[in-house]
């Protein structure tokens, strides 16, 4: 009895001893990971690629560390939002919230709010955290109201060998007609704008759209195979812009249906004129998508843009997007050379300063889902620019934009 038992207490401390060999292990794994991601901050503002030769600094980093490009963008990212966030940096060092966890937290979570997400992620898997942060905007509350129209969504496809290699070729084309990093949203979109092909007619708009509009909170819904999909304001921007539309029918009111015909807004003599000034090619320096582009509005037409040439230019998906979504932004009084920009105000195609070009993306979006103007929120982040530091923290850039725009409007209003 006294050697069973004993061989039992060695079997028990055998496993116990496995156990806490893996819990030093993901320790220091945690800690690791916020060491490289620092590291890879640092190499991309000192853009050490370039001393190497490559191309650009994801392939630098492809080569050094076998990352996809992907992941590269993701541990930056993260890297930077962490900065910002010294509890969750803290609780990361200390083995309390693990990488994945940290992931996507950075992606919600700001100064103000860090305790209350960190305060909900305890106990949870990555995979909970995730659907927890899914659809809130930066500075949400983990008990706030979700936005539909901010829900990712996930495809995954079981496809064998010749497929996967047609995949990645079709995917490096699009990628280098675009002349820069394209995230996995935009590289779909071309994709199915490749498929879908253009209308044979120029003056026609690319697409059309039904859309369901609540008359009370003004979300947009699109058909899409039998099913209703909420779109996301940016969405039906870029469908403002160039789009035949089909009369809109709003949620809750009798008029579930209409036979009136769809309506071009711009008229189709002038979108012939534009694409064959264009050359049918997107306007954005390096791009050179050529299929299913978009007319775009300088100014947009909330603003006050007409749809004079001079006012219209072509964008492929992805840019038009990136500028409805405030990522690019088109410098004013400059459109005959297209002066595009990042976020921060770096000529486009320079390497922008990452954590502040994040920041304004981020500001411009949630800005823009309160209600404000494009062109406003344009010229405020301009006036940001000048007058906030660079490594300002985003809730105080969203505070001072807030208060430069709030004071306008009651100048407006008196």
């Amino acid at each position: 009895m006294m050697h069973a038992s004993g061989q039992h207490e060695k079997a028990k401390a055998d496993w116990q001893v496995t156990h806490a060999a893996l819990e030093a292990h993901a320790k220091k794994r945690v800690r690791l990971d916020v060491e490289e991601g620092g590291l890879l901050l640092a190499a991309r503002r000192a853009h050490v690629h370039q001393h190497f030769g490559y191309g650009s600094f994801v392939q630098y980093v492809e080569r050094l560390l076998g990352y996809a490009p992907r992941v590269t963008h993701d541990k930056v990212r993260v890297a930077e939002a962490l900065q910002a966030l010294p509890q969750l940096s803290r609780e990361l060092q200390e083995g309390t919230v693990n990488y994945s966890q940290a992931r996507e937290l950075t992606r919600v979570a700001t100064p103000q709010t860090e305790k209350s997400w960190l305060k909900h992620a305890r106990g949870r898997t990555a995979r909970e955290v995730e659907k927890l942060v899914s659809g809130r905007l930066p500075g949400s509350l983990p008990d706030g109201p979700v936005e539909p129209a901010q829900q990712r969504h996930v495809l995954r496809f079981d496809v064998s060998g010749e497929t996967l290699a047609s995949f990645r070729e079709a995917a490096t084309k699009l990628q280098r007609d675009a002349g820069e990093h394209l995230t996995d949203d935009d590289l779909l979109l071309l994709l199915a704008r490749q498929v879908l092909g253009g209308p044979a007619d120029d003056g026609r708009a690319s697409y059309q759209i039904a859309l369901d509009v609540c008359e009370q909170c003004q979300r947009a819904r699109q058909l899409a195979d039998g099913e209703r999909i909420d779109v996301s304001p940016t969405a039906a921007a870029m469908a403002s812009c160039d789009a035949q539309q089909l009369p809109r029918a709003h949620v809750g009111s009798a008029q579930q249906a209409s036979t009136e015909r769809a309506t071009q807004a711009v008229p189709p003599a002038v979108r012939r004129a534009v694409l064959r000034r264009d050359r049918h090619r997107c306007r954005v320096p390096g791009c050179t998508h050529a299929r299913f582009v978009d007319i775009h509005h300088v100014h947009t037409r909330a603003d006050g843009g007409d749809h004079s040439i001079d006012n219209l230019i072509t964008l492929c998906g992805a840019h038009h997007r990136a500028i409805h979504e405030g990522t690019l932004t088109l410098k004013e009084g400059q459109r005959s050379g297209l002066d595009v920009q990042h976020a921060d105000g770096t000529p486009y195609g320079d390497p922008p300063s990452s954590r502040s070009s994040w920041a304004y993306g981020r500001v411009f979006g949630a800005l823009r889902h309160l209600g404000f103007g494009e062109r406003e929120v344009r010229r405020t982040l301009v006036e940001a620019r000048r007058e906030v530091p660079a490594d300002t923290p985003l809730d105080h850039l969203l505070r001072y934009c807030l208060e430069q725009l709030t004071a306008r409007a009651c100048q407006r209003a008196s």
